[in-house]
């Protein structure tokens, strides 16, 4: 009991981080005292709230916090936050009055504000949030060109170009060239490559286990190790830029108000027009900067003193010849080599040497040789083909075939009247005009294609012959002309005698034609008349 007026003390012994109520009633009233007893705590003294202000994009921003523990016990505690912001250390240990660095970074990969909170976990369970703010921008950063052109360049030669990078801007930058235009884009790529990569490991791992060679699997299981060092090498030079053909720096650094030069190495393998198009990542820039670079690999330059050679009249079966000049006027050396041409007149064609390899500047001499015996107008593509080129260098010959030329001594071949079964005789005489020999034929073709015909002698002599009695004919005519020589060759601007011998077994008048043959040339080429009358006399015999 407690008189009225008198105060009462109560003590009440309690373990820290205890919490209980005590009631107390009397005979009016109830009522109740919560109980709450607090034991030591650590406090980090971190600011409520941090901002980082004119960030450039891309660029790391850092802000170091000394913090102290005020409170009255060790702090054990953990840090974390989320993108574009982190934290160091994470963890830690912090004594009373003791004090430490903490680091808090932003590296945002986009313009604009940024906001994340950074939690603060004690181990006796308590959460404090402290508010992260950031604002970041695109610096004044750049190229000075878009487009960059190359000078054209020989295969296996190289040749350069310069790129600025200018950084207007009073951050430090860094800059990378990139085959991609976005990050996406680059982690797809990879992603394509890693999935191709494993399926071939699953094929490997699965052809391993079903061999069971041991000396073949352990060959194989080095082969595909070292296949996959190699892929992602490769993968490495695909993302970071190294090509065989176009060269660049691919990483740097500027300072503040400064230029960096890049250069652009161009060193073609082949043939052809090269275009590519290349992405400089730059710290400060949140899209990475485009650059197109376009260049020409050429090959060797080889060129013939002449492209067209009108070779005029050419007599069949003669040998022409001529000289071809082939000029190197290129910086590197160039291969040359006849390409076997598909025509019958283009294989007629002849060049001594026919391949071969001309340094710089120098020259080579080609002897070109043609005969052929067909007649009529050409027009012949000559191919050279060059190691390093795509296109050949061609040489045109167009000319005129034409047979030989020749001619008879006489217009024609006149006998006049003969008298039957009396022979007779004529000569002419048949020149070669040509520089080329001429192989011929002659013949009548109206004459007869039966027996030869009996002189007049053979008939006195053959009086008993059953064919001489009236109405006895003879199934086809006799032959009448006898030609000597009847074929030859005629050289080179030479003529040669012909003889024409006649011995008619048929009384009438006729006119015939002897006709000559060239060989390679044609049949019934030159064509002379033969004139004759041909008559029987007859005769009587008087006894005195």
């Amino acid at each position: 009991r407690t008189a009225p007026r008198i105060k009462s003390n109560i003590v009440i012994i309690l373990t820290p981080d205890y919490i209980h109520r005590l009631i107390c009633v009397t005979e009016r009233e109830k009522f109740e005292v919560p109980i709450r007893a607090i034991g030591p705590r650590a406090i980090l003294d971190f600011p409520d709230s941090l901002h980082f202000q004119g960030c450039p994009v891309k660029c790391l921003s850092q802000s170091t916090l000394l913090v102290r523990n005020i409170g009255n016990c060790e702090a054990k505690f953990q840090l974390s936050t989320c993108s574009p912001f982190s934290v160091e250390p994470s963890i830690g240990t912090l004594d009373v009055g003791q004090s430490m660095q903490v680091t808090v970074e932003f590296l945002p990969k986009t313009t604009g504000d940024h906001s994340q909170v950074l939690l603060l976990h004690y181990h006796s369970g308590e959460d404090i949030q402290i508010s992260l703010y950031g604002e970041s921008a695109d610096i004044n950063v750049g190229l000075d060109k878009n487009n960059v052109m190359v000078e054209k360049t020989y295969i296996s030669l190289a040749s350069y170009e310069k790129v600025a990078i200018m950084n207007k801007s009073d951050s430090i930058v860094h800059y990378q060239w990139k085959k991609f235009a976005t990050e996406n884009e680059e982690e797809r790529d990879k992603l394509r490559f890693g999935k191709s990569l494993h399926q071939e490991d699953d094929e490997m791992e699965q052809f391993l286990t079903e061999n069971t060679d041991p000396s073949l699997r352990a060959r194989l299981s080095l082969f595909s190790h070292t296949l996959q060092e190699g892929l992602m090498q490769t993968q490495q030079q695909l993302l970071s830029l190294n090509d065989q053909d176009i060269i660049m720096r691919p990483l740097g650094e500027i300072w503040p108000n400064s230029t960096a030069e890049v250069n652009i190495i161009f060193k073609p393998q082949e043939v052809g027009i090269y275009q590519q198009t290349v992405y400089c990542e730059i710290t400060g820039r949140e899209s990475r900067l485009p650059l197109c670079i376009q260049a020409e690999g050429v090959g060797p330059k080889l060129q013939f003193n002449f492209y067209f050679l009108d070779m005029g009249n050419i007599v069949i079966g003669s040998k022409q010849s001529y000289k071809l000049l082939l000029t190197n006027k290129g910086l590197i050396k160039g291969a040359y080599k006849l390409v076997k041409p598909s025509t019958v007149l283009g294989l007629c064609f002849s060049f001594n040497p026919s391949e071969g390899v001309i340094p710089p500047g120098a020259c080579q001499t080609l002897e070109v040789h043609f005969s052929s015996d067909k007649l009529g107008v050409f027009s012949e593509e000559l191919h050279f083909s060059v190691v390093g080129n795509t296109e050949p260098v061609i040489v045109t010959f167009r000319g005129c075939l034409i047979g030989p030329t020749f001619h008879f001594s006489v217009p024609e071949l006149n006998f006049g009247e003969v008298s039957f079964g009396f022979p007779q005789m004529l000569t002419c005489r048949l020149s070669n005009t040509s520089v080329v020999p001429m192989s011929f034929g002659l013949r009548i073709p109206g004459d007869g294609t039966g027996q030869a015909s009996i002189t007049s002698t053979d008939q006195v002599a053959q009086l008993n012959r059953s064919e001489w009695g009236p109405g006895d004919k003879t199934e086809r005519r006799p032959k009448e002309f006898i030609l000597s020589p009847s074929s030859g060759t005629v050289r080179a601007m030479s003529e040669i005698d012909i003889q024409l011998t006649f011995c008619s077994n048929t009384v009438q008048d006729y006119t015939m034609a002897l006709v000559l043959d060239v060989q390679s040339v044609g049949e019934e080429v030159l064509c002379m008349h033969i004139l004759y009358l041909c008559l029987l006399y007859c005769s009587k015999v008087c006894g005195q």
